[in-house]
């Protein structure tokens, strides 16, 4: 199989250089983001005239085909085509043809690679933030019910005055109020 780098090199290239080069096995999971990414691209090229609507549509049809095939594990990554980039590209090409090689016009690895990390950090810190909110809420309700029940409180490891179980709740749950404020940090800068 030809490498998209391989130009100058007349005879494949070993199985664990392959291996070592590629990012399949950690990128698959940028899947979606790259399929989404990659549909309002083609979008883009079709509705500003840069490829003819017809392969937008072509495009965009193909691309849907593949998110369903990966979301049914109907799609077999290949480790020689090193990413996920190349691995839905080669796909979409393989069953629309010509068509499909013009997803890349206007855009390099590196855009989809930004593109989707973006894309996926946005994805990952809701789901978190989500979880944590979830979690606070479970502080609060068995801080609720324990407002009188008393147990020693600890510092440096050792006992001292006593608090209430709801006091020891909520310090975790203030804990967590500053994770949650670190993930809007990042949900705002990414």
């Amino acid at each position: 199989m030809a490498k998209l780098w391989g130009g100058r090199f007349s005879k494949n290239t070993n199985e664990l250089v392959d291996a070592f080069n590629a990012s399949i096995d950690f990128d698959k999971r940028l899947y979606h983001e790259d399929i989404r990414g990659s549909i309002a691209h083609a979008g883009m090229l079709a509705k500003c005239g840069i490829i003819p609507a017809d392969d937008g549509e072509k495009i965009i049809a193909g691309l849907k085909d593949i998110l369903a095939d990966i979301e049914a594990g109907n799609f077999h990554f290949d480790v020689a085509l090193e990413d996920i980039h190349m691995n839905v590209e080669a796909r979409l090409t393989e069953r629309i043809g010509s068509a499909g090689a013009r997803l890349h016009t206007a855009r390099s690895r590196n855009d989809q690679v930004a593109l989707d990390m973006h894309m996926y950090m946005k994805r990952e810190v809701a789901e978190i933030a989500e979880l944590l909110l979830k979690f606070e809420e479970a502080l609060l309700t068995v801080a609720k019910k324990h407002e009188k029940t008393l147990m020693p409180g600890y510092t440096h490891l050792q006992r001292a005055q006593p608090i209430t179980f709801a006091h020891h709740m909520l310090a975790y749950f203030n804990m967590l109020q500053r994770d949650f404020r670190r993930l809007l940090g990042v949900w705002e800068g990414a």
